[in-house]
């Protein structure tokens, strides 16, 4: 994941000066920030004055909150590279959801120049997926997934007992390169139903995520990969889905 984050933001500095990335929170993307916080490491070239960073989703928790997502990629990343403040956009997860979501699709729709009906297009969204299929903070059987015209959004998640914002699934789609990041034994079931032939996202929200490009990039480790179709011959892993 390090690698196409650096990859990716080369090649939008390169051509349209500025790479605009968003992130997702929790464990999985944690060693990840480590990686390209370390400057004496292959990723010390990240063009850091020219990125821009967004989060895909966040907990209605205060920006210090152990749960916070902004909160683990401060304490990764941010605390350790150049990336100027008025760079990074954060989801205000301290306000009330509905107000959060409101100025975090300001923040976007004026970062990005949108108009009426426009979604903002990033170089780069980083995703997770959680063992009950759900991805950024569209969980199953919630009234997020549903959404197609708005950009954020606040989602209540019953099951949690809580409420997030999050980036809705257009959004992601809209996204030049959309990557998952998945590790543990606890995904594999999720990840086979995920890319089955069976369309079911209000059980399996993941399935939205099908980005206008065709092409979503799976990172996996051996334990979330063991109940997929084994490499080919050429000892490549390549799956193809076709909906």
């Amino acid at each position: 994941m390090a690698e196409q984050l650096l990859a990716v933001a080369q090649g939008a500095v390169a051509t349209e000066g500025v790479a605009r990335l968003a992130v997702s929170g929790g464990n999985t993307p944690r060693r990840t920030f480590e990686l390209l916080a370390d400057p004496s490491g292959e990723f010390g070239t990240f063009p850091w004055d020219k990125t821009e960073l967004f989060w895909v989703d966040e907990r209605c928790v205060p920006p210090d909150d152990k749960d916070s997502n902004y909160r683990m990629t401060r304490l990764a990343l941010l605390d350790k590279v150049p990336l100027a403040a008025d760079r990074v956009f954060r989801i205000e997860g301290e306000l009330d959801p509905h107000e959060a979501a409101t100025r975090y699709e300001a923040v976007l729709r004026s970062r990005f120049e949108l108009g009426a009906g426009q979604f903002p297009t990033f170089d780069l969204v980083a995703l997770g997926m959680g063992p009950d299929g759900h991805t950024a903070s569209l969980f199953p059987h919630t009234e997020g997934i549903h959404e197609a015209e708005r950009i954020v959004i606040p989602n209540h998640v019953p099951q949690k007992e809580t409420w997030r914002v999050t980036l809705t699934a257009p959004v992601i789609n809209q996204g030049r390169q959309v990557v998952f990041l998945i590790g543990g034994a606890d995904k594999a079931e999720v990840l086979s139903q995920v890319l089955s032939d069976k369309y079911d996202p209000e059980t399996w929200p993941s399935q939205l995520i099908q980005p206008k490009t065709g092409k979503v990039l799976l990172l996996l480790d051996q334990a979330a990969a063991t109940q997929l179709p084994p490499p080919d011959a050429s000892g490549i892993g390549h799956l193809e889905i076709t909906r």
